[in-house]
């Protein structure tokens, strides 16, 4: 398992019509403040500020195709060439991290290859390198490529 020392991250939010929402700032607009948009958020901030990752190469929530199906990957990093270097997917802190999210991410990796695969729900983070057909597990999240 991955150890992530969350900074600290200084989240606008906001209520409207009962609703609270938090202000992406890579997206540039409010979200609605789920549990998974949490940890999602949590973990950009980590990105950024500890592992100094630059904000113009992580997209988030993109749509991909999955054969006839259309899913949204929750976060993609890309190496300085543009090109896609690791997946994450971010659940609930409810959720636990078994082999259906491991295969979940494993799908959409078929779609978009990418070296490193994340999956986190906040407390619990794994991490996987993959070359040579096999998968990994690592002990930290890489360094940025760059």
């Amino acid at each position: 398992m991955v150890n992530i020392n969350y900074p600290e991250p200084g989240f606008r939010i906001k209520t409207d019509k009962e609703k609270d929402f938090i202000f992406d700032r890579l997206r540039k607009k409010w979200i609605l403040h789920t549990p998974e948009e949490w940890v999602r958020q949590n973990f950009v901030q980590y990105l950024l500020q500890v592992k100094n990752y630059p904000a113009s190469l992580i997209a988030i929530e993109k749509e991909i195709k999955l054969g006839e199906l259309k899913k949204r990957f929750d976060m993609l990093v890309y190496d300085n060439n543009h090109q896609p270097w690791m997946m994450v997917e971010c659940k609930a802190a409810t959720i636990k991290l078994d082999d259906k999210v491991l295969e979940q991410i494993l799908r959409y990796n078929i779609s978009v290859p990418v070296r490193y695969l994340v999956v986190t729900n906040g407390s619990d983070c794994y991490a996987w390198s993959r070359s040579s057909g096999r998968l990994d597990l690592i002990e930290a999240i890489p360094d940025h490529c760059g």
